[in-house]
């Protein structure tokens, strides 16, 4: 197999309450979601770039997405530095488990901060700033 451009190609965040989740991310990423029913779940979309190819992913409210803390950590991109995003998830009802850290000292990875949703998910965001 060919090594792919990205490992992640789509990728999930279960949620309790959509419109709790939804206005949430739509508060700290100031941004306005749209949402869709699909295959009887309710799926709200991340900002991402569909036409250049972006790796995206949503919010999804359905029998089967139960909100954890363990399991896979999803790696949110927070711009161009993730200090914006971080100062508004209180405000959005979620947070700080993790304030913004240096990735690495030894290679230039950026930053990285883990904060907890609405919906009690374990979230990680990160900028290069």
């Amino acid at each position: 197999m060919k090594a792919p451009v990205n490992t992640l190609n789509w990728f999930e965040i279960p949620v309790n309450d959509f419109e709790r989740a939804r206005k949430f991310y739509n508060q700290i990423f100031e941004y306005d979601m749209q949402d869709t029913l699909m295959g009887g779940n309710r799926r709200g979309f991340l900002p991402h770039d569909q036409q250049g190819g972006g790796v995206g992913g949503a919010i999804v409210q359905g029998p089967d997405y139960i909100p954890s803390q363990r399991g896979s950590l999803v790696y949110l991109n927070a711009g161009d530095d993730l200090s914006t995003v971080l100062a508004r998830v209180a405000d959005a009802g979620g947070h700080v488990v993790q304030e913004k850290m240096l990735v690495s000292e030894d290679i230039e990875l950026g930053f990285y901060a883990i904060i907890r949703d609405t919906e009690g998910n374990r979230i990680a965001l990160h900028s290069m700033k």
